[in-house]
């Protein structure tokens, strides 16, 4: 397919036909079809275990799809090579920082592993610092970090490390209620800041909705298609955002679509 779709903006990701099943077990994708555009946040909101993870390992290349294509960036990247060539970052839901580097050297492994000689990446990670919230941390240690820092800099790895499109697997759901509402705001800010296509795993619907230009569900399993949502509230957000009239209309509208329409869970999380 072409890479720009009638509104002119090209295509960060594209996915065609994907199927995909762990020997003996279920179909969790079958035939599936999305197409993510360059500088979206997008979020996916889907109940436990019908292989959103799965999803994420797929587009990044650490599991090969049993059929059809995943496509990274204009030039057409297989999915299979995007790490290699740089297209892509991958946010998991634990930090994985290693605990014998300083935040300076845990952000810089990622160029450093692209090529970048040790001397251009610590400088390249020391200016973005201040931006991120992390000055003065450089020479800190992950254990000398509360958990909503070491979120931080492993965002900061994969912003430094990827390309253009990030996979955010969940990065904020083992952090408190407080801390996970003052990142939700960081990340809007550092995305107003970067624009970059984001991808956001999620089961919160609050979060889904102040984050993301759209919102992919998928209402059961095997999935073969995405209900889609578009989330069309004026930026910059804040967390205020969450009490407008036209967020909780949309909150309505996103329970309806994966059948939660007559009350929502606890927390709007599913």
């Amino acid at each position: 397919m072409s890479a720009a779709r009638k509104d002119g903006r090209p295509i960060a990701l594209s996915v065609r036909g994907l199927s995909f099943s762990f020997p003996g077990a279920p179909s969790l994708f079958r035939e599936l079809d999305f197409d993510i555009k360059q500088g979206e946040f997008v979020s996916v909101l889907a109940a436990s275990g019908v292989g959103k993870t799965t999803l994420f390992r797929l587009l990044a290349g650490l599991l090969a799809p049993q059929a059809g294509t995943i496509a990274i960036g204009a030039e057409g990247v297989s999915a299979a090579a995007a790490s290699k060539l740089g297209k892509l970052g991958y946010m998991p839901q634990k930090d994985c920082l290693m605990p014998w580097r300083t935040v300076l050297d845990n952000a810089a492994l990622g160029l450093e592993l692209g090529g970048t000689t040790k001397r251009e990446a610590r400088r390249q990670v020391l200016e973005l610092l201040p931006g991120l919230g992390l000055e003065g941390t450089e020479r800190k240690y992950p254990h000398e970090l509360s958990g909503g820092m070491r979120q931080r800099v492993s965002f900061l790895r994969s912003l430094l490390g990827g390309g253009e499109l990030f996979l955010l697997d969940e990065p904020f759901s083992a952090l408190d209620a407080m801390t996970r509402v003052g990142m939700q705001e960081w990340l809007m800010q550092v995305w107003e800041q970067h624009r970059k296509t984001v991808l956001f795993i999620t089961h919160d619907v609050d979060e889904a909705l102040l984050l993301s230009d759209r919102v992919l569900v998928a209402a059961k399993s095997p999935i073969t298609t995405l209900s889609e949502l578009a989330v069309e509230l004026p930026r910059p957000r804040s967390y205020e955002t969450a009490m407008d009239e036209a967020f909780i209309s949309l909150k309505w509208q996103l329970l309806g679509l994966i059948g939660r329409g007559t009350g929502s869970s606890e927390g709007g999380r599913i």
